[in-house]
């Protein structure tokens, strides 16, 4: 077989890339060097992405601006390290071996991860330029039919093809998952081209060791260690390529990967010879293969200490100090430093010199590894700040912080703001004004110009700083100064200032901007009942449902507590004030429409989390109603708009939320479409619509539509068409007119027939949604009347429709060709608007009969079954309304059972809007079998899903339902098993504990003895990292704050920062389990603990303990049973002593919420005021559990961290501060390390380079010592220098003094190594070339 030929028209950039510069070329660019790259770089695709190759004498090769993603630039590298021999004259030839084909087929595995991300940026372009197709298609709609006809149809020619190129890239993209997940037979033998020229073989006659990364059927049969043995073998050759040691790195690396346990039976003395020859290397490619094989040989930390024994330390600092064009050198050494951090006590064996080295790097703004090297710091700050303060990393990691150049500001402050947390730790912060720069940009009046991208670093650095305890105490110097000098800035002629001021304050209190926030600073209108009304819809979509009085209103929310903190603080800092003066004195409309935003959003909060003495004193806002009622006639207009709008709006949202809250429909809670008969209602509430409008006006109106005129839907009026449908059309008098008086009607329906091919070719843009809910709007209108329901029933539509479905129903006889929900038809047109009129039809007892007529029924549940179109399946499920007792239940109930996982999921998710509806709702629209009692035996069944993903979704949603009592009663009766499911079903179970019947449910099991005892002895401790890991990630910066669970987010009873269920709370809430509980003796037990161990601040897993019986007792004391258990004890007055005077700043953030639980029940709340504590209440005056102190002062009162002139910080810090007297007795040494010393002082930084250039240029042999070579080493890791500093004085050294390092140490260590050489002879390192 003749070989292939090579690449002869074009190539690919990463192609091009190679014959220019000899190496394949990584696809990271400047910022990539902290991703981990283990495996080999695929640079070649096959299959679609190849290109067509001729043209074989060219010399070079451009890049393409049709081919592959563009190459990376220059100095960017690849873990496979691996280079090419073809000069960048010379063409490679033929006779050369088959390298190109064969190497895409060695990287097959790669670059289909490869070709799945360019596949995924060519969906997200192409479904970019869709959504801009759509804005445009949607703008010209409104226009001008004749002026913009042309321009409107180019528009959806390219709406379409953006279409099609979705679904098409979208399937490739399947297909290549698909192929990449398939078991792939092993790749034939091949002898790479790129060697078999090389003039220097390998004495052996092992050609495994040439052949490809991939392993062969005889590579697999053999033993590793065999395989291990031959590749060290391969590696003890001298002479050879640099290619020729990265292939067989590369294979030692896949070989360790692939058995693990080989790195515990590594013979060191040999493989750590091995290691040195290649660290040891001229060549940058093969040191950094070195160090790569040396990463994944790290076992233990027994393993390190032999790892450093080889002297990888000096190794590490010659490669980090190296210029930019060994950057892949460099970043293989910094990621095996940074594995050191992945073992056991391995960040102890890091050396100071290193890490010193690693700190000069992060302080060179201009170096690629910067970012690598901070996060490297950070992580040694978090396991160990003493060895990061030592090394002088402070500096850097707050400079990039304030600077914002760092993409992680946030974990990185997190970092820094920890060491607040302890005194142990505390001391490493000189001063708590370490971050106070973040402030100080706003309060400065002449740094805020010029400076947009700093003032937003600071307000995201401000953020993190206010949504953590660490941070809050810092800022809380001085009486919050640094909170009231920003609020001060809000004076500040500053437009950007003041709007990032403004933004921080929404972001703090996590405000969520209303849906009519931007309509609202454009200066619009708002005070219209109909506009305000269906913006509350909005608000309400966006918010949890609300439940009756008969529920159990125990979900605590730890951010909403933590919030009202914040918003007390922030008035006492003169919130109320600045903004005022804002809303007064600004020029700008939209900024002061902002503020009054503000203004009025955080007045209500305060009235909801604030005590009502509090509270009270807020609302008058006094300095804007009087500047209202002392102005003069025309002065003090902008003063009244404001004040106008506040209360009007606020008046309008309080009266519809009264009056909507009981039309709520069941899908109204999950999705934007609206179902059922409470929906059909809200319609009729739209402006402009009238019902009872006489037959002149309906006349009118019908001809308006446009209708009767035209022939082109697109000409006609849909706005109009949408309120007559919704308001004359439910009339039984005007619907009459409308089907014989005219042929409105009739055109309307025909428009939705699918043989039409109007609605049914209609795209599937933004645009044309208005269709579909037209003629939602349309099926219900006609549910309504007799008149209606009988000329739907005879209508064409739902024949047809009957009839297209059945075109896919592969029982029904029924087949076509070019099928009308055809999968491609599907996603790019409104076909799929049809299952959102079958949904309109099921929500309507009047509709099923319609469906069963046409035999809908009986298609719809052979639909549910396919395997192949789970798109139509996920559509029939996503548009049924299942409210109603028919048989669409038992379709449901199928796909619940027989479907795929995705399917079975998707149709769990689904009840979750049936049983979480409050029980009156719920009890309005099934009134026949009770409420959800339906869904909720289909839950219980979906517990035992052979799935676990299934049964945990099951779980999480029947734990929701458990909210209200009737539904967690109902569950009990049902009697479900979840033993089977172990920690998974444990937080349901916990729920059963809150009722008698589940009580007495799971003593039956004995259940509750072994839980009691799993809490008691661990759980309870579990429990304090699950709440802090949730309320970390609720009140983080990045976090979206949404509460609201749709069908297809995470669902569980607490979403993010909201209390989990805690067994002792659970346990308490009857009588039984109270009896249990004072049997047990577990909350003395917690009581004294408390009592014990209050002023713990340093043993991290005392601390635990205590949070965790801080909890347990907070837990106890929110349910009035069992706050009888807070009197017969004075455990509240030492919860108290820790929120005043602990050291610890998170055990004190850990007693105030658990004072806010103690404050939810009656004689909880009567302990708390004697100890001056208040909380606000709900309207009924019961607590809500967001408790006040009576001080701000001496809760934020922490003792500051010792400066340092402070003897014990000296004592600490003695060690590593004052490095050790380095000198030698010859005198021009010791002159070297004198002039070493002073390079590390700025000012003599020069003078001394110059100085040691000379002596070298005079004694070049004293820069041949090892021992002065390990002095100024010393000397290095003791003073912090800059990073060409460093560069410059390790230069000075000849490199032969490294290796002469590396064999003394070998002499006195490796005996077994030195004995298989003739006696009296040095081993030699080859330097490979």
């Amino acid at each position: 077989m003749d070989p292939p030929k090579y690449p002869t028209s074009s190539v690919t950039p990463t192609q091009a890339g190679l014959f220019r510069h000899g190496r394949s070329m990584s696809n990271e660019g400047s910022g990539g060097a902290s991703r981990s790259r283990d495996g080999l770089q695929a640079p070649f695709r096959d299959g679609r992405e190849g290109r067509s190759m001729s043209n074989a004498n060219a010399v070079t090769f451009g890049p393409r601006g049709s081919s592959l993603a563009q190459g990376p630039p220059p100095g960017s590298f690849s873990s496979d390290l691996k280079t090419a021999t073809f000069p960048r004259t010379v063409t490679p030839r033929a006779e050369q071996g088959p390298f190109f084909p064969e190497y895409r087929t060695k990287d097959k595995e790669k670059s289909s991860e490869e070709r799945q991300t360019e596949l995924r940026e060519k969906i997200n372009k192409e479904t970019k330029i869709k959504v801009g197709s759509e804005n445009l298609l949607e703008a010209l709609v409104s226009k001008n039919n004749k002026q913009t006809r042309e321009q409107r149809s180019r528009v959806e020619a390219e709406l379409g093809l953006s279409n099609r190129k979705i679904h098409e890239f979208r399937s490739e993209l399947e297909e290549e998952i698909q192929r990449n997940q398939r078991p792939r037979t092993p790749p034939r033998n091949r002898l790479s081209g790129l060697f078999q020229g090389s003039p220097a073989e390998p004495p052996h006659a092992d050609n495994d060791s040439i052949q490809g990364d991939a392993p062969t059927a005889e590579e697999e049969s053999e033993s590793p260690t065999y395989t291990l043995s031959n590749i060290l073998q391969a590696l003890e050759c001298e002479g050879m390529q640099p290619d020729y040691y990265v292939e067989r790195a590369n294979k030692l690396v896949n070989l360790l990967k692939k058995y693990s346990s080989l790195k515990f039976d590594l013979a060191w003395p040999v493989f750590g010879l091995r290691i040195q020859t290649m660290l040891l290397s001229q060549s940058r490619e093969v040191v950094a293969a070195g160090y790569r094989v040396t990463r994944h040989a790290i076992a233990d930390r027994r393993s390190l200490q032999t790892i450093r024994r080889l002297n990888t330390d000096e190794m590490v600092i010659l490669s980090l100090v190296k210029e930019s064009k060994a950057n892949i050198e460099r970043e293989q050494a910094l990621k095996f430093m940074r594995a050191f951090l992945d073992v056991k006590g391995g960040m102890y064996e890091v050396s100071n010199g290193v890490l010193r080295t690693i700190v000069s790097i992060a302080e060179h703004h201009e170096d690629r590894l910067r970012n690598l090297s901070i996060l490297t710091l950070l992580e040694f700050l978090i396991r160990s700040p003493s060895t990061v303060v030592n090394a002088g990393g402070m500096a850097p990691l707050t400079e990039s912080l304030l600077e914002g150049s760092y993409q992680g500001s946030e974990s990185l402050a997190s970092a820094i703001i920890h060491l607040f947390d302890k005194p142990n730790d505390r001391v490493y912060l000189s001063s708590s004004h370490e971050l106070d720069a973040a402030f100080t940009i706003f309060t400065d009046p002449m740094a805020v110009h010029g400076t947009e991208e700093k003032l937003k670093s600071s307000a995201r650095l401000i953020t993190a700083l206010l949504h953590s305890w660490c941070g809050l105490f810092i800022v809380s110097n001085d009486n919050f100064a640094a909170i009231r000098g920003l609020l001060m800035s809000l004076a500040y002629p500053s437009l950007l200032a003041r709007d990032l001021i403004l933004d921080i304050v929404f972001a703090v209190l996590q405000i969520q901007a209303p849906s009519w926030a931007s309509s609202f600073l454009a200066g619009r209108r708002l005070t219209t009942y109909g506009r305000v009304a269906n913006l509350t819809k909005n608000f309400q979509a966006a918010s949890t449902v609300k439940i009756s009085e008969e529920e159990d209103d125990s979900r605590v929310c730890l951010t909403e507590h933590y919030t009202a903190l914040l918003l007390i603080i922030l008035f006492q800092c003169g919130l109320q004030k600045a903004l005022t003066d804002l809303i007064l004195e600004e020029a700008d409309s939209a900024l002061r429409r902002k503020a009054a935003l503000l203004l009025g959003e955080v007045l209500n909060m305060a009235n909801s989390l604030l005590p009502h003495a509090f509270s009270a004193r807020l609302q008058v806002m006094p300095k804007l109603v009087e500047a209202v009622s002392l102005g003069q006639a025309g002065s003090a207009i902008p003063e009244i708009n404001m004040v106008y709008q506040m209360d009007s709006v606020s008046r309008t949202l309080y009266r519809s939320q009264a009056t909507s809250t009981t039309t709520s429909g069941v899908a109204q809670q999950i999705t934007s479409r609206p179902s059922g008969p409470s929906a059909s209602n809200d319609n009729t509430n739209k402006p402009g619509v009238d019902i009872d409008m006489d037959e002149i006006r309906f006349r009118a109106a019908i001809v308006d539509t446009q209708i009767l005129s035209h022939t082109k839907y697109i000409k006609w009026n849909w706005d109009l068409i949408e309120e007559v449908v919704n308001g004359p059309l439910r009339n039984p008098k005007l619907l009459n007119e409308a089907i014989s008086g005219t042929k409105w009607l009739k055109r309307l329906l025909g428009f939705y027939r699918p043989f039409k091919y109007r609605f049914s070719d209609a795209p599937n843009t933004k645009s044309n949604h208005r269709y579909v809910r037209v003629g939602v709007s349309l099926m219900k209108s006609l549910l309504q009347s007799s008149e209606g329901r009988a000329y739907l029933l005879m209508s064409k539509l739902v024949r047809q429709l009957a009839e297209c479905l059945a075109q896919i129903d592969p029982k029904s006889g029924f087949t076509s060709s070019t099928p009308l929900f055809a999968q491609y038809r599907v996603s790019t047109t409104l076909v799929g608007g049809y299952f959102a009129f079958l949904g309109a039809l099921s929500s309507d007892p009047n509709g099923l009969p319609i469906m069963e007529r046409w035999s809908l029924m009986n298609i719809c549940y052979n639909l549910i079954g396919l395997r192949d179109r789970e798109d139509v399946v996920l559509l029939f499920l996503t548009n049924m309304d299942f409210t109603l007792d028919s048989h669409l239940r038992v379709m449901l109930s199928k796909s619940l059972t027989t479907g795929s996982k995705a399917i079975r999921i998707f149709s769990t998710k689904i009840l979750r809007k049936y049983v979480t509806l409050p029980s009156s709702i719920a009890s309005e629209t099934q009134p026949q079998h009770g409420a959800c009692e339906w869904a909720i035996r289909l839950l219980v069944t979906q517990l035992y899903d052979p799935d676990v993903d299934v049964s945990e979704v099951a779980v999480r949603i029947l734990e929701e339902s458990c909210n209200q009592k009737s539904r967690l009663e109902y569950i009990v009766r049902c009697r479900p098993q979840l033993d089977h499911l172990n920690e998974i079903g444990a937080p349901l179970m916990l729920r059963f504990l809150s009722i008698s019947a589940g009580y007495q449910y799971l003593d039956r099991l004995d259940y509750i003895s072994q839980e009691m005892d799993d809490w008691f002895l661990g759980r309870n401790y579990t429990y304090v990292t699950f709440v802090e890991a949730s309320l970390s990630h609720a009140l983080s910066a990045t976090s979206n704050g949404s509460s609201r669970l749709s069908i297809d987010e995470p669902m569980g009873p607490g979403h993010f920062g909201a209390l989990p269920a805690h067994f002792y709370r659970e346990l308490t809430h009857t009588k039984e389990g109270c009896d249990l509980l004072r049997e047990s003796g577990h909350f003395d037990h917690f009581a004294t603990t408390i009592a014990e161990m209050w002023s713990e601040h340093q043993d991290s897993e005392a601390l635990v303990k205590l949070k965790g019986c801080l909890w347990a007792v907070g837990n106890i004391g929110s349910v009035e049973l069992g706050s009888s258990f807070l009197e017969e004890s004075d455990v509240v007055k030492w919860i108290v002593k820790i929120v005043e005077k602990s050291e610890v700043v998170t055990l004190r953030g850990t007693a105030f919420f658990v004072l806010g639980l103690i404050s939810r029940s009656l004689h909880g709340l009567e302990i708390l005021s004697e100890y001056g504590w208040s909380a606000a209440t709900d309207k009924h005056g019961r607590s809500t559990g967001y408790c006040i102190p009576p001080s701000l002062g001496s809760f934020f009162s922490v003792k500051p961290p010792p400066q340092l002139d402070d003897a014990s910080f000296r004592d600490l810090m003695t060690k590593d501060l004052r490095p050790r007297l380095i000198t030698d007795d010859d005198p021009e040494h010791a002159r070297i390390l004198n002039f070493v010393v002073s390079a590390g002082n700025t000012v003599l930084t020069k003078k001394a380079i110059t100085d040691l250039s000379g002596i070298k240029a005079r004694f070049p042999e004293a820069f041949f010592s090892v021992e002065l070579y390990r002095k100024v080493r010393d000397v290095l890791g003791a003073h912090s220098f800059r990073l060409p500093v460093r560069r410059f004085i390790l230069d000075l050294f000849d490199r032969s003094v490294m290796r002469d390092i590396v064999l003394e140490e070998e002499e006195s260590e490796s005996e077994s190594v030195r004995t298989e050489r003739p006696a009296g002879a040095r081993p030699r390192i080859p330097l490979v070339v």
